[in-house]
């Protein structure tokens, strides 16, 4: 069955730098887009940012556009988070995403927290 794990998540200071992971297993990984949502206490889960299967198109949230960076090793099955210059308001459970078929599918999140 398709799985995605996220990992890397931790409490840091505003101003710090995170690398969050997702490892995919169950899919053809190399030939699907993936994505990062986040969803912070109280709100609905929001778009981050998203990879074409090459890695060769981005897209970015307005919100993290400069400070995120999406990418992806096709040989390792990762699909990676690179944060930069964190605020207080990018604290939220971060989850990794792709569509399969007519299914979504999700992991099971990793915490962020960035104490001001």
């Amino acid at each position: 069955q398709v799985q995605l794990v996220e990992s890397g998540g931790r409490l840091v200071q505003a101003g710090a730098s995170l690398r969050l992971s997702c490892v995919a297993s169950g899919l053809p990984f190399g030939s699907r887009a993936m994505g990062w949502f986040r969803q912070a206490p109280g709100k609905e889960r929001d778009v981050v940012a998203r990879i074409s299967w090459s890695g060769a198109s981005t897209w970015y949230a307005d919100s993290v556009k400069g400070r995120f960076t999406i990418s992806r090793d096709n040989a390792k099955n990762t699909v990676y988070l690179g944060m930069n210059s964190l605020k207080p308001e990018d604290t939220a459970v971060y989850y990794c995403n792709t569509n399969l078929g007519t299914r979504t599918y999700w992991g099971q999140g990793t915490q962020v927290t960035v104490s001001s």
